[in-house]
């Protein structure tokens, strides 16, 4: 039965539509999976089993008609417990939110299921999604499948530790700073972060508005990348409540196209090591690319370490000077990793007016300065993270005999959320440990065709998805 967990969701839809397996049977299997892994992995915080196998049983129907409903039709998806789920909870991992039922779906619920999808439950994250690894005081830790006593991530950790380990096909997850891409390198999965607005992110909480619209996006998160790109078609498009949503039409990348697409490499950032094994995944990357017929140039953008600290004004600064009132008096509820956080913060100066503006308009500057260099180098490949996952609790590592600190490891993905660019991870090595490498493949704004483009080619290359050991 495990043997069809594993399936990749696009062999999964194609077994369904040619009556192989049915819906219900997949439904089933993984019911099955979770029940039996859950307790060890802790991904799922609520499961919806009674309208999972209704809908099943629908689609089951449907399908001996001939009717099928989309391209998702019967695929059993999770989604992040950030992100409204039509009579599930979501919590965001805190307890001022305990027991907040969804009254209705997010807008790309709803386009998942109108595209056949079922939807198992939700996953955990940690508090108000503000850290790299998953723990609250609702649900408490998260574990990953690679490795019990490490973090699957955060803060998508449930969504990848659930897709990893077989007890979802697919899901979705959000990233305002690393948070679908740093699970996805942790758990050996593939994620995709979008440009801000090519997927809405309404009926995400907290909500992407004010300067946090720059940073905060919602994504897919898959085993593999054709599962990423099924996905993402089903989930683009423009909403109202997205403030920074854009009719942007899906399109198809010829060949000639992508193979003339010249691609710079970075094994680091001059600032912040990275393991030995993660230098090794770029340059196998780098390789992997050029034997694919691509141009293949080692290139660092100018310009990273000015972007490394204007994110951290908007996400951090600007982003606790929203949290504080909404936690002010509630210090006894806080969970330590949001504790923690809150005290990274209170120890800079807040946000004036001015300072906030000129944060501002240096992101503008920057983004621009880095996207004229991307007009030579329209994808850049790079590492996601300085570490593969840490140990619970751990909060510093040294690395070529400098120590790493914690907000340093994900300085890789946080350029990308104040630039507005796309980035995708898939798995490409390993540490000496065994636990996957991801490499992330960054785009220009708008372009996560090409992006995807890339890494079905790299994937092809390198393997991609491995199954964790645990069973």
């Amino acid at each position: 039965m495990s043997e069809l967990n594993f399936l990749s969701a696009v062999a999964m839809a194609e077994k369904i539509r040619k009556k192989e397996i049915s819906p219900l049977e997949l439904v089933e299997a993984h019911f099955t999976r979770i029940a039996r892994l859950n307790p060890r992995l802790n991904a799922f915080v609520a499961l919806d089993e009674e309208r999972a196998r209704q809908d099943a049983r629908s689609l089951e129907q449907a399908a001996a008609r001939g009717n099928i409903r989309g391209p998702l039709h019967g695929l059993p998806l999770s989604i992040k417990s950030s992100i409204d789920t039509a009579g599930l909870r979501c919590e965001a991992g805190t307890r001022l939110r305990a027991g907040n039922v969804a009254g209705r779906d997010a807008v790309l619920v709803s386009r998942l299921r109108r595209a056949g999808a079922i939807i198992l439950g939700v996953t955990n994250t940690p508090e108000l999604l503000m850290a790299w690894e998953t723990n609250n005081l609702l649900y408490g830790r998260s574990n990953n499948p690679w490795d019990l006593e490490r973090t699957p991530g955060g803060s998508s950790g449930g969504e990848a530790a659930a897709i990893a380990s077989g007890c979802s096909a697919a899901g979705v997850g959000s990233d305002g700073g690393g948070s679908i891409r740093v699970p996805a390198h942790f758990s050996g999965i593939c994620g995709l972060k979008p440009t801000p607005g090519r997927i809405p992110s309404t009926g995400h909480f907290p909500v992407a508005s004010g300067p946090f619209a720059l940073l905060g996006v919602v994504g897919p998160m898959a085993r593999t990348v054709a599962d990423l790109q099924l996905l993402f078609e089903v989930l683009a498009g423009p909403d109202d409540g997205d403030p920074m949503s854009a009719p942007v039409p899906l399109r198809r990348i010829a060949l000639d196209e992508l193979k003339r697409t010249k691609i710079g490499y970075f094994e680091d950032d001059g600032r912040t090591p990275v393991t030995p094994e993660t230098r090794a995944a770029v340059r196998t990357a780098a390789e992997a690319l050029q034997r694919a017929g691509f141009e293949v140039v080692p290139f660092r953008p100018d310009g990273l370490e000015e972007a490394r600290q204007l994110w951290w004004q908007l996400f951090g600064i600007a982003g606790g000077m929203v949290l504080r009132p909404v936690v002010a008096g509630h210090e006894a509820d806080l969970s330590p990793l949001l504790k923690e956080f809150l005290s990274w913060v209170a120890a800079e100066s807040p946000h004036t007016g001015d300072t906030l503006l000129a944060t501002w308009l240096q992101r503008d500057a920057v983004r621009g300065k880095i996207l004229e260099q991307m007009q030579e180098f329209p994808v850049l490949l790079c590492p996601a993270a300085a570490i593969p996952a840490f140990r619970h609790g751990e909060r510093s590592w040294t690395v070529e005999d400098k120590t790493i600190k914690y907000l340093d490891a994900w300085s890789y993905t946080g350029w990308f959320n104040l630039l507005g660019n796309p980035g995708l991870v898939v798995p490409v090595g390993q540490s000496p440990e065994g636990l996957p490498i991801g490499v992330q493949i960054v785009g220009r704004p708008w372009e996560e065709e090409l992006v995807l483009a890339v890494a079905v080619e790299l994937e092809r290359k390198c393997g991609g998805f491995r199954r964790p050991p645990m069973d």
